[in-house]
């Protein structure tokens, strides 16, 4: 009997007892409360992820522009980021050894969702977090974002209600992760996107968690642009305006979308073994190792700032700040300068997502972004559609979520997204499934 209460309660099937339906769930009283208790944590949890990402820009403001200038400096000197990421892999490298949790998981897995840091796990991946992605690693932070708001989302569950069951506890780490990142990427319903879609990769049933993490995503947007309007510090879009106008598709750009999803393949196959390789010779010595590699992530974007004579930022940091400055004064950039800084940005982040935390998405788009924008000079593809369809193969081949990888790089280009969305869509699937055949078997058992 007890195990039939429970199945009926969980929806699972224990003998001969029906599961429930997805309607007598919703007319359930248990899911109204979860609703309600899902608004009132999306709240405070949206407000914690807003000034953690504004903290990230303050620490990177400080040390790149008013600390030089404390010393002294007119502007950072050309050496300045070697003793930066030198301590940056020090600190990140003591949190993930000596710290509980390890700082988070390392995005050299993958975007991943599902694991639901404990309490004691929280405060090493918020130090970690700050200090590699505010010193200037190329990594962005929507993992940390995740984690900490999954993290926050079961403090608050144990705060309200002790011994809640295992599904409470994992729609509530959920809520918590849908509303920390519901205004990063600039929008709800992408946010939400995103989440689902790992979260459906990842084998998880979606049904019960999908109300909840929406309710909290659009909280989430409603406590960015509240705090926006008290604090004036501004709120994250992904929206490029100012692009110039892109017409209809033509056979020569599909041809262009296949070729480029191809390449993006190709480039996501070089980044993952050269992070598996770099991995496997830093984790076991992660303290001395981490200021070895930020040392060299250091030397390889002084060198190409100093090669291809643009700022030091479009290798270094995730590169969502460089997006707009890349693509709208694409003019200014020539073949050789963005070749340079192509082939470091994908060098520095390979050895971050080896060696310190934080997500994988900005810098792929970045990637994909400049290397449509250096195909651009070739004769058939528009500059529009090269930067959307990069940014779109070379997500799908570090993220492996298809959907949100079209809707990324649709959004992305605003009013011209849904013109070149056909594009987007073939390069792609393209890509997906050229990664995939490219990808090292997994072994037999």
């Amino acid at each position: 009997m007890a195990q039939a209460d429970e199945a009926a309660r969980t929806g699972t099937t224990t003998g001969t007892a029906a599961p429930q339906s997805p309607e007598d769930v919703l007319r359930s009283a248990g899911y109204t409360r979860l609703l309600i208790l899902a608004a009132i944590v999306g709240a405070p949890i949206s407000a914690a992820a807003y000034f953690f990402l504004q903290l990230v820009s303050g620490l990177q403001s400080w040390t790149y522009t008013d600390l030089p200038r404390a010393l002294g400096f007119a502007t950072a000197p050309v050496w300045w980021p070697f003793p930066v990421l030198a301590v940056a892999g020090l600190i990140v490298g003591a949190v993930i050894r000596y710290l509980p949790g390890q700082g988070g998981h390392s995005p050299a897995d993958g975007f991943k969702t599902g694991h639901v840091p404990v309490p004691r796990d929280l405060p090493g991946i918020l130090l970690a977090a700050l200090v590699g992605l505010g010193l200037g690693v190329v990594l962005g932070p929507e993992a940390p974002l995740i984690a900490l708001g999954g993290g926050l989302g079961v403090l608050a569950l144990h705060a309200f209600r002790r011994g809640a069951d295992g599904r409470t506890t994992a729609v509530l780490a959920a809520t918590g992760s849908f509303a920390a990142i519901s205004a990063l990427l600039g929008s709800p319903i992408l946010g939400a996107f995103l989440l689902m879609e790992a979260s459906l990769a990842a084998g998880a049933a979606l049904g019960v968690i999908l109300l909840p993490g929406l309710l909290a995503a659009g909280i989430g947007s409603l406590i960015f642009l509240g705090l926006d309007s008290l604090t004036g510090l501004g709120t994250a879009s992904l929206t490029l305006p100012g692009l110039p106008a892109f017409g209809t598709t033509d056979i020569v750009e599909f041809g262009w979308a296949v070729l480029v999803g191809l390449l993006a393949a190709l480039v996501g196959v070089v980044i993952h073994r050269l992070t598996a390789v770099v991995r496997r010779q830093v984790e076991p010595r992660i303290v001395v190792a981490g200021p070895v590699v930020g040392v060299v992530v250091a030397g390889l974007a002084v060198l190409a700032a100093v090669l291809s004579g643009h700022d030091v930022s479009f290798v270094l940091f995730s590169g969502q700040e460089a997006l707009g400055p890349l693509l709208l004064g694409s003019a200014g950039w020539s073949v050789p300068a963005l070749v340079i800084v192509l082939v470091a940005k994908v060098l520095t982040y390979a050895l971050c997502l080896a060696s310190f935390r934080g997500g994988p998405i900005f810098p792929a788009l970045f990637i994909g972004a400049a290397g449509g924008v250096l195909l651009s000079h070739l004769p058939g593809l528009p500059l529009v559609a090269g930067a959307a369809i990069g940014i779109g193969a070379m997500s799908v081949v570090m993220l492996r979520l298809p959907l949100t990888s079209v809707l990324l790089a649709t959004l992305l280009l605003g009013a011209d997204g849904l013109a070149v969305m056909p594009l987007v869509i073939v390069a792609v699937v393209v890509a997906h499934v050229t990664a995939a055949r490219l990808a090292p078997a997994p072994p037999t058992v």
